[in-house]
């Protein structure tokens, strides 16, 4: 059995073998490799640009870089005028992989061995997408016989992680043991479990290949060196959106296509943050505040990413243009809503609509904006989780305030609000994020679907905000002794692009 994806026919030195694959981690089965048992590791390809194939085919590759730098302007050309066509670019964060590898050494380095000098190329081209620290450990691609259909390759977890997932609706679901039980896979665990469970993959006819690559390049994508905008929080969305997607005011109105958007744009909604936030970007003079001219630099930065890891899998390549392109679209609207800067806007909004009894969910523009407004809530619903949770994510998202600032300080630059570990605490964020920006929103939130899932957040919320308080005098005396001349107001205003999610 083979499966392998094919580039575009070249006209490079010679023939390209049918063993090559395309650019970013796809993998090749060849009749000698069981597709579901362990690959061997000279099938394995690096992911962002290697090549993979069958090190037995003695006529493969022979591709110099004066090659590839041809390759690279007839794509880009091509590129080019399919962005024309469509009105925008999905995001690539680094430059061309054909201009980024050698391939000249990718022939001699898989059909012969391997010399201690070569350790660092090997453990390159040894990569398994980008799921290689996790091979050893996971069971997700090990074991399962031939004739099991591929669709259910997301039911073989461990037993706990299984009846955490059965479970999933419930609000007190704790991310951060499943993402232990998953071998840190949770966000593609979860996403793949959702999407079964509505039945997403037969309804649209999702190609299972396509869709797992596609998850592991939107895991890879999330940077867990961040203390808060990783993989985990994306999972941690997704399952909250779940959430919402459940209450008896969505789940009767909103049709499969709406939940599948949701879902994936839950997934995809901060995908490759930096870490840091938008003030940061615009006065570092980031190329990204540049492309998107200071406005939502982060979001559209993550909907054009989630835009291109589409297309380059291929995910939706099935379906009639128009839909895709929609598809896309409605996407990038999702994920913009998430910008905190422009919390107000639609927070106003959606009182007015509230006080209107003007929201109609047989309307499709109204069944989006309700989908914007629970993908807001999903995004910043830490306050709003057990105190036990709630805590860590607090914990987490304040370490990555103070590591901005304490990069701003290394460079010279003004500290941006919230981000001094010396004149901020994690209690009196919270407490301010809480008071201005939390509250408001699920109160309104709590307005359109009082339910008891509505009810149960609220009092979290109430309850996690009183224990802030109690541990703000012990905060406060801690901070002094540390900091005997520390100057400057603790300020509870959220800054503009700045975000807990």
């Amino acid at each position: 059995m083979e499966v392998c994806y094919q580039l575009p026919v070249l006209p490079l030195d010679r023939p390209v073998p049918k063993h090559v694959l395309s650019r970013r981690g796809a993998i090749s089965f060849s009749s000698s490799s069981s597709l579901f048992g362990a690959p061997d590791p000279r099938q394995l390809s690096q992911r962002r640009g290697a090549i993979s194939y069958d090190s037995s085919d003695q006529t493969a590759l022979y591709i110099r870089m004066l090659g590839a730098c041809v390759v690279f302007k007839q794509l880009f050309a091509r590129d080019v005028r399919v962005r024309s066509q469509v009105g925008f670019e999905p995001e690539r964060r680094s430059s061309h992989p054909y201009l980024c590898i050698d391939f000249r050494t990718l022939h001699t380095r898989l059909s012969c061995g391997s010399s201690p000098a070569d350790s660092g190329t090997e453990k390159r081209v040894h990569r398994l997408l980008s799921f290689q620290r996790y091979l050893h450990s996971s069971r997700l691609l090990r074991g399962i016989p031939q004739q099991i259909p591929l669709h259910i390759l997301d039911e073989d977890y461990s037993g706990q992680a299984r009846c955490m997932l059965e479970k999933v609706g419930s609000w007190n679901f704790d991310i951060f043991l499943f993402d232990k039980l998953t071998n840190g896979n949770s966000l593609i665990t979860l996403t793949l479990h959702l999407l079964n469970q509505y039945g997403l993959v037969d309804l649209f006819q999702l190609d299972m290949v396509k869709l797992w690559r596609f998850l592991v390049l939107v895991q890879e994508d999330y940077h867990n060196d961040n203390p808060y905008h990783n993989s985990v929080h994306a999972a941690d969305v997704t399952q909250a959106m779940y959430c919402y997607l459940q209450e008896p005011m969505l789940s009767k109105s909103l049709t499969s296509y709406d939940i599948l958007l949701g879902l994936l744009a839950a997934a995809t909604h901060d995908l490759d943050h930096p870490g840091v936030n938008q003030p940061f970007l615009i006065k570092t003079d980031h190329y990204l505040a540049t492309l998107y001219r200071n406005t939502s630099v982060l979001e559209n930065h993550h909907w054009k990413s989630a835009v291109g890891l589409l297309r380059e899998t291929g995910l939706f390549s099935h379906l009639p243009p128009e839909d895709s392109m929609n598809m896309e679209r409605e996407l990038g609207s999702l994920i913009l809503a998430t910008d905190i800067s422009r919390q107000n806007d639609y927070l106003s909004r959606f009182r007015t609509h509230l006080d209107q009894e003007s929201l109609c969910l047989s309307n499709a523009s109204h069944r989006h904006f309700v989908l914007q407004m629970a993908l807001k809530c999903a995004d910043i619903c830490n306050p709003c989780r057990p105190w036990e949770l709630s805590k860590q994510w607090s914990e987490k998202v304040t370490e990555e305030f103070f590591e901005q600032g304490d990069i701003e300080k290394k460079h010279n630059l003004q500290v941006s609000p919230l981000c001094d570990r010396e004149t901020n605490t994690v209690g009196n964020i919270q407490i301010g994020f809480m008071t201005y920006v939390a509250e408001p929103l699920f109160g309104e939130w709590a307005r359109f679907s009082d339910t008891r899932l509505s009810q149960t957040m609220l009092g979290h919320m109430g309850l996690n905000k009183a224990s802030w308080g109690g541990l703000q005098p012990e905060q406060t005396v801690i901070s002094e002794e540390t900091e005997p001349s520390a100057g400057g107001s603790r300020s509870k205003v959220i800054p503009q692009g700045s975000r807990e999610s």
